[in-house]
């Protein structure tokens, strides 16, 4: 039975991918701050708390257990971190990779999975899908801490080239009841009202939490040698339009006013107010209203290789 690292792992995002591996027969040691009951009691899982910045704990924590893969989902926004993304987090997200990925390697962890962000991209102004090697152009302050953890993971496997690393670059994630980012796709940052421009048939890329587990799940089982490494875009097959959101929320959740507004020049007029924002800078779930109706789109297909996203907003839980 192979052993799982998950640090981040009492997280709504960890806590899903500790009970994924468990029903696939993995042993699963999870590893956070504060201890979540959602997999407590389950045949082997064993929760450790510990601070994943302690490098004493850490080494405590590699002395007593021989793991096979490691899952990083740490200083992730959804998971263990808040909307508003500081300094301070990056720093110290930058002294977590500094060692924990070197120590992981020379213990013998053979393969690491780091949850990272499609914020890194550069975000075309055209519909063109955005592919794992599309511009990278760094402007919040959550791409700049998870490209670091990127770069950091990639600098350790020059030393320990038999590693098969896998960097996810996530959409924002939902679930039937975690709704904070799709509600954040009909929000005005300017005073928070819910509105939707025209009938809302623009679409905003996001990834079902499912469908992210499902991916690592994946990884972690068949991923059995070196052609696997790599980065993958993770999201949902299809954008998700701001009507779905508004019919998904008066479905499943209560909604308050939506208010409607023109696609054309009352949304320009509104568009003026907005960019170079330090609210865009530091707010993970910022909208910008220029980007509004552009129908951004991950291109998926090398993840779809792995894996079937079979999770949308219509059928999640």
């Amino acid at each position: 039975m192979q052993r799982v690292l998950v640090t981040g792992g009492s997280g709504l995002i960890g806590r899903y991918i500790c009970s994924g591996l468990l029903k696939k027969g993995f042993a699963v040691v999870a590893v956070d701050k504060n201890e979540d009951l959602y997999n407590d009691g389950k045949l082997n899982f064993t929760f450790e708390p510990c601070d994943i910045n302690d490098k004493n704990a850490v080494t405590a924590l590699f002395d007593k257990y021989k793991f096979d893969i490691m899952i990083h989902a740490a200083f992730t926004v959804d998971n263990d971190l808040g909307p508003v993304v500081t300094e301070k987090e990056i720093d110290a997200s930058k002294q977590c990779d500094k060692y924990l990925y070197r120590y992981a390697m020379a213990e013998g962890v053979g393969k690491i999975i780091l949850i990272s962000t499609d914020q890194v991209y550069d975000f075309p102004k055209t519909r063109e899908p955005i592919r794992e090697d599309s511009d990278i152009k760094i402007k919040t302050n959550y791409a700049t801490m998870k490209y670091a953890q990127e770069k950091a993971l990639v600098s350790e496997m020059l030393h320990f080239k038999e590693v098969i690393c896998c960097i996810t670059r996530v959409a924002p994630v939902y679930t039937l009841n975690y709704t904070d980012n799709l509600l954040a796709k009909i929000t005005d940052p300017k005073d928070n009202t819910k509105f939707v421009s025209g009938k809302g048939q623009y679409g905003f890329q996001l990834c079902c939490v499912h469908n992210l587990v499902d991916f690592i799940l994946c990884f972690a089982k068949n991923a059995e040698d070196l052609k696997y490494a790599g980065i993958y875009n993770v999201s949902d097959k299809l954008l998700i339009t701001a009507a779905d959101i508004i019919t998904f929320m008066r479905e499943h959740h209560h909604l308050g006013t939506v208010v409607q507004r023109s696609p054309g020049g009352a949304m320009n007029k509104i568009k003026g107010f907005f960019g170079g924002n330090k609210d865009e800078k530091t707010h993970y779930r910022y909208l910008d209203l220029n980007k509004l109706e552009n129908n951004n789109m991950l291109d998926t297909t090398k993840a779809a290789k792995l894996v079937t996203f079979r999770w949308d907003i219509h059928n999640t839980k």
